[in-house]
């Protein structure tokens, strides 16, 4: 991390206290274990982001297209469709 800033964090008590209860089990500081939390949400945003925007540029009628061909190995054991 190259530049680090400080912000002022406002918790409802409830929630700070499992953060500091679960932080312990950790073996983290708070500041650490919110870190973590913190970048996690972000990294699952922009997970859900990237694929919206893979979606919104897939190609079905090519999809369908390459899903229909003759041919091709059958699926392997416990890929089959249900």
């Amino acid at each position: 991390m190259k530049e680090t800033r400080t912000y002022p964090l406002r918790l409802p008590k409830s929630l700070k206290e499992a953060v500091v209860r679960l932080s312990k089990e950790d073996r983290s500081s708070i500041n650490q274990f919110v870190a973590t939390a913190v970048a996690e949400k972000v990294s699952a945003l922009q997970t859900a982001y990237f694929f919206t925007d893979r979606k919104a540029r897939a190609d079905f009628k090519a999809f369908d297209k390459i899903m229909s061909r003759r041919g091709g190995k059958p699926p392997r054991e416990g890929d089959e469709l249900s």
